[in-house]
């Protein structure tokens, strides 16, 4: 069906997928080698085009030699319930997240980190481009949390965590902030920032005398938590993985950070102002100063002068010859 959730099973690639990822040779040149009987799997011819393997356990060769094993790319969204901590190993022994997506069979590592006790959305993955442009604040990717504090919020205090919480490292950038509910002792914010400073959210909350008493993040950049049950895990849509593949490529891309940090896709935040200098327009484009404050003509007129006076001095040597 349709946008149900997909449960975490092994992943079988198709086999001149898994040639091609390997740097061999192109996925249509694979399929010629496979149609050839070229290529083995466990020591078994296969010429059917469109077999699956699973990369983790089957061992492919062409000609008899053995093809290197990639890994393929792998995003996972995990709902991490409280009481978990953000780490693959711990030394003290506490609960990890690794736990929770153990039948993922390809190494993949957290992006970000969620505290002990903060539930939500958490995204682990093995592309470390995708992994650190989404957490640098550089690029201003959104997180978005569901926050139940005590007592109730009131309207200047709202506006105040949307102009920025002075902390004790510094202001906090303008936050997207709106009231989710309320009840007589408490009530619920839904709050979207994109830095990542240690406890930030219940820093800013506290700051204004607010006890933060759930966090749960709803949304990380382009992906959405939904219906995720919590502790339970599934792989990346495609849609997803593009999304996250395309802060990337804004993040390398030819324009500068600030135009790349504000994709409107990404909701992300863009600071109220420009903070840059102003870009000043040259008046006079074809003159040019040297080091002497000379102005020096355009490199086109220089050539047309260049030219009229080779002329002119052509025809004064003629003239001298005729009257020689």
């Amino acid at each position: 069906m349709k946008g149900r959730w997909r449960p975490l099973k092994t992943m079988m690639v198709r086999l001149q997928k898994v040639i091609a990822a390997s740097g061999v040779a192109s996925r249509r040149a694979a399929e010629t080698m496979i149609r050839e009987g070229r290529v083995t799997v466990n020591g078994k011819i296969v010429r059917v085009l469109g077999t699956s393997i699973d990369p983790s356990k089957d061992h492919v060769k062409i000609d008899g030699r053995h093809v290197q094993r990639t890994e393929p790319e792998v995003f996972v969204l995990l709902h991490k319930p409280p009481g978990f901590v953000t780490t693959m190993t711990d030394p003290q022994g506490r609960p990890t997240i690794a736990d929770l997506v153990a039948k993922v069979k390809v190494r993949v590592f957290p992006v970000g980190r969620l505290d002990y006790d903060t539930e939500g959305l958490l995204l682990l993955t093995n592309n470390g481009k995708v992994a650190q442009a989404c957490v640098h604040p550089r690029y201003h990717v959104p997180k978005t949390y569901l926050v139940k504090v005590s007592g109730v919020c009131t309207d200047d205090e709202v506006r105040n965590l949307q102009d920025g919480i002075a902390l004790d490292d510094g202001m906090t950038a303008p936050a997207v902030v709106r009231k989710s509910g309320k009840a007589k002792a408490n009530s619920w914010l839904e709050l979207t920032i994109h830095e990542g400073r240690k406890h930030q959210v219940k820093r800013m909350l506290e700051a204004l005398g607010h006890r933060v008493m759930r966090i749960k993040r709803i949304r990380f950049g382009p992906l959405a938590l939904g219906d995720l049950p919590v502790g339970a895990s599934r792989f990346a849509t495609d849609a997803e993985a593009n999304a996250l593949r395309a802060i990337v490529h804004r993040a390398t891309g030819p324009r500068n950070a600030r135009a790349r940090a504000s994709q409107s896709d990404l909701q992300s935040i863009k600071p109220d102002g420009d903070t840059g200098p102003p870009r000043v327009r040259q008046t006079n484009p074809s003159a040019k100063r040297n080091s002497n404050s000379k102005v020096r003509p355009a490199p086109g007129r220089a050539k047309r002068a260049g030219r009229a006076m080779k002329g002119q001095g052509r025809t004064r040597t003629r003239e001298r010859r005729a009257t020689g």
